[in-house]
């Protein structure tokens, strides 16, 4: 099954039985259930076999799911079966915040380069990378063949970084600036949104109210 295929909120809880299997692999444990994956999630065990249909079969009645090779069946799904070179753009302090979070190097993600154009910045090392002006971007990027960037920027200059990312290759971009950026097709858009999933969350307190 190619990933294309798959439902998009299939893929958001497949990111999340890896986590999962993850921790039952340093634990050493050798099999999963369906119950056992809903109840760590909990969703539905029916929901759990429907998503990892998707992937083929890997589970037996009676016995379940291997961890091992049903967790390296979801990271070729994902696509992180293989280190992928990550660029940040933006110092500021959620850019640096990005920068310093060891999560992305954990899951294979390796931060390249990071990027701004404010001169008190430029020069300056945060986690792995030393921040560069953004007019260096599309060396890195054409250096390290990197496809992924975070796009932690003013909304105001989201729209143009997002231009320049696009013309340097990027194919894949983790927007943070609270803005709908427009991209030409084949890029790739995941937008975090920090205080309007604030907004959600106090929508659903005020309704049980």
């Amino acid at each position: 099954m190619r990933s294309h295929t798959i439902p998009r909120p299939a893929v958001q809880r497949i990111s999340l039985y890896l986590r999962h299997l993850e921790l039952l692999a340093e634990r050493n444990v050798a099999t999963v259930s369906s119950g056992e994956l809903a109840e760590a999630l909990m969703i539905t065990a029916a929901q759990v076999r429907k998503d990892l249909a998707y992937l083929g079969q890997f589970g037996r009645p009676g016995v379940g799911y291997r961890v091992g090779p049903l967790g390296d069946a979801l990271r070729h799904i994902l696509g992180t079966d293989h280190t992928w070179s990550v660029i940040v753009v933006g110092a500021g302090d959620l850019g640096r915040a990005l920068l310093r979070y060891k999560g992305f190097t954990r899951k294979g993600f390796m931060v390249v380069g990071a990027f701004d154009i404010s001169a008190a910045k430029i020069g300056k090392q945060f986690g792995p990378a030393r921040v560069q002006h953004l007019d260096e971007m599309p060396d890195v990027v054409a250096r390290f063949n990197v496809r992924l960037a975070a796009l932690a920027v003013p909304p105001e200059a989201a729209q143009e970084v997002t231009d320049r990312l696009c013309a340097a290759g990027i194919r894949g971009i983790l927007n943070f600036a609270p803005t709908v950026l427009q991209v030409p097709p084949g890029v790739a858009v995941h937008a975090v949104d920090l205080a309007a999933s604030m907004e959600q969350l106090a929508f659903r307190i005020t309704a049980r109210r």
